[in-house]
């Protein structure tokens, strides 16, 4: 008879205890541990043949190194955040708030895969068949080689996996799924730790690439143990206000392509459309004349995207200075007020500071630092910005500006949505020839750039 004994796991990260605790020593998280019953049983299937290969370890030399080709989409915002498609056999999680445009997303990709003559198994968990059809009608996803499943568990699934012998994979969601050889709920660490488990084998054997779905807890991240992003192969984040039209898919992990890359994708009443020139997106509200408004030239992994900085600065009644910021790291605020008053001399502790990220964007390179400071300048001063400028650079404590990478390509984007001017450090002008008809200004301090941007 299988021995069964109570375990806790935290319901944030997965960290497992013998005993309850109030505080999880793995996440600090308070009340988070449940219980739950471990079986010490076989699960059917764990060591069938269907997970057992005949390949024996061979020298790194002898291998084919010929590269497989990837399944491109007619999406090329998606394929740019995988790296240039999808990897035959890999492992894919997407995570993101409710009613992001997760499902919808992955609708119309199975879709568009199944045109080009894929065969496709969409699962879904949460939608029974019916459902699902009446969503594809109105994205307009519906194809002969489309297939569509409801079902949660994970013999099923296998069964069904078995016989249709798709292409391209996708399960919304794994919390919704279940193995029943594990006693705990469907959504508990158990089951989606041996759920992933199960589809991870699964993809590398049959050689299909399955994307997950993942829940997100109040705080944004992906729920279940943390081990779920170290099992698969991608994750993305799809991010987004849900009172805008624009979402954004983020790459946090890619074993197969760059990391930080992303997405931009429109909704609209036909799903999601892709937009294939963000920079004018996001500068097309900017204000002119405007004090405290800067234009940031941003890495977003390979690609330059230019993103408007807004900062107030307004005087307080207050013993203590509020500082407020969205899309940069408050912290990073806190740095940059502090290098302004010590090194430039601006009188910003009776001063309430708040900046924004215009568009819903993150920021979270350092060469953001530069036009952080220019804006809290030109609106403690307010003295508007020059409109043509581009501005970005490192800041350092002592108030020099140091170099950034990639100065070449930011340079060109600025120059091809009609940009005049760029400020930037000095030091990047090295090892690369500035582009004609656009007025390049090295500075080495903040209060030169300073001079150059509010001169």
């Amino acid at each position: 008879m299988a021995r069964t004994k109570t375990k806790f796991f935290c319901s944030e990260c997965g960290h497992e205890s013998p005993k309850w605790l109030g505080k999880c020593p793995g996440c600090q998280a308070w009340n988070s541990f449940v219980e739950e019953l471990d079986t010490a049983v076989k699960i059917p299937g764990m060591s069938s043949a269907i997970f057992r290969t005949k390949e024996k370890a061979v020298p790194i030399i002898h291998i084919d190194k010929s590269q497989e080709p990837r399944i491109l989409t007619s999406n090329n915002e998606f394929n740019r955040v995988l790296g240039g498609g999808i990897v035959p056999g890999s492992l894919l999680l997407v995570g993101g708030d409710p009613g992001i445009g997760k499902s919808t997303l992955l609708l119309q990709t199975s879709a568009d895969l199944a045109a080009k003559g894929l065969c496709v198994l969409y699962i879904s968990g949460e939608e029974s068949t019916r459902q699902t059809r009446l969503r594809a009608d109105r994205l307009q996803a519906v194809s002969e080689r489309l297939f569509v499943l409801c079902e949660t568990n994970m013999e099923q699934i296998e069964e069904e996996i078995e016989r249709v012998e798709p292409d391209f994979v996708v399960i919304d969601s794994i919390q919704t799924c279940y193995h029943p050889a594990i006693s705990s709920a469907p959504g508990s660490i158990s089951q989606i730790r041996e759920c992933t488990g199960h589809f991870m084998r699964t993809a590398k054997v049959k050689g299909m690439a399955i994307v997950l779905v993942g829940h997100v807890t109040k705080d944004g991240a992906i729920a279940g143990p943390r081990l779920l992003e170290h099992m698969v192969d991608c994750v993305l984040y799809f991010e987004g206000e849900r009172h805008h039209s624009y979402r954004l898919l983020r790459s946090v992990k890619n074993r197969f392509g760059s990391t930080n890359e992303i997405g931009i994708f429109e909704m609209q009443e036909s799903g999601l459309q892709e937009v294939s020139n963000p920079s004018e997106l996001f500068l097309s509200e900017r204000p002119l004349g405007v004090s405290g408004s800067t234009v940031i030239a941003s890495m977003e992994g390979t690609r330059p995207v230019l993103v408007e900085l807004q900062a107030l600065v307004s005087p307080t009644n207050f013993p203590t200075p509020r500082r407020m910021s969205t899309g940069v790291d408050y912290n990073r605020l806190s740095l940059i007020i502090a290098v302004l008053e010590k090194r430039v001399g601006l009188f910003l502790q009776s001063q309430d500071a708040y900046l924004n990220v215009a568009g819903g964007v993150k920021l979270d390179e350092p060469a953001v630092d530069l036009a952080i400071a220019v804006s809290i300048a030109s609106s403690f001063r307010d003295q508007p910005t020059k409109p043509y400028d581009v501005v970005f650079g490192e800041i350092g404590l002592t108030g020099e500006v140091r170099g950034v990478s990639r100065v070449d390509q930011r340079v060109k984007e600025a120059q091809k949505l009609g940009f005049k001017r760029v400020i930037l450090p000095e030091k990047s002008l090295k090892g690369w020839n500035p582009p004609s008809g656009i007025t390049i200004a090295g500075v080495n301090t903040v209060a030169e750039a300073l001079a150059v941007a509010l001169g």
